[in-house]
């Protein structure tokens, strides 16, 4: 990985002094979606879906306005995420066949995999009026906060949760 910038250098470092000493996986999920969302420019929705059941993402902790609360793998850009498990820069929703517009304002995305131990939980996923708002640069700066998620919290306690979320 390039060394980020330094916007996600200093988000990292505000994730870092917000998990300290706290490691619930709803808690952090939920810090990390307000901590992009209102600290990137030209963001309109910031939020994870997570793992619900062998083939479905459900909404999870998320900022901006509501938003489709099931999607399948394979499915919009997130589906796509979620089969494929690897990470997606979409310039022009408008262009990404079978696309899920939950909010028409939305013009570009970018969604990472969240892959803890080698199983996904789920998807992170950014939205923005903008064209072509997301640059490989944002990728990288994503993954890396991803990472600091990732390592800060304590899935296996949080695991019953995750693990039941669809009942």
């Amino acid at each position: 990985m390039n060394m980020i910038n330094s916007e996600y250098q200093l988000l990292s470092k505000q994730l870092d002094a917000l998990y300290e000493g706290e490691d619930n996986a709803i808690t952090n999920l939920s810090q990390f979606a307000a901590i992009v969302f209102n600290n990137l420019s030209k963001v309109n929705w910031a939020g994870f879906y997570l793992v619900n059941g062998q083939s479905t993402l459900k909404l999870g902790p998320f900022q901006g306005e509501v938003a489709c609360i099931n999607i399948n793998y394979g499915e919009g850009v997130c589906g796509q995420v979620a089969e494929d498990k690897k990470s997606l820069i979409v310039a022009d929703v408008d262009q990404f066949v079978g696309h899920i517009a939950c909010d028409s304002r939305s013009r570009s995305e970018l969604v990472c995999p969240l892959i803890v131990e080698g199983l996904l939980i789920g998807v992170f996923d950014i939205d923005s009026p903008s064209l072509s708002r997301f640059k490989q640069e944002d990728l990288e700066g994503i993954q890396a906060l991803l990472q600091i998620l990732i390592t800060s919290t304590n899935w296996l306690k949080s695991h019953q949760f995750l693990e039941n979320y669809d009942k």
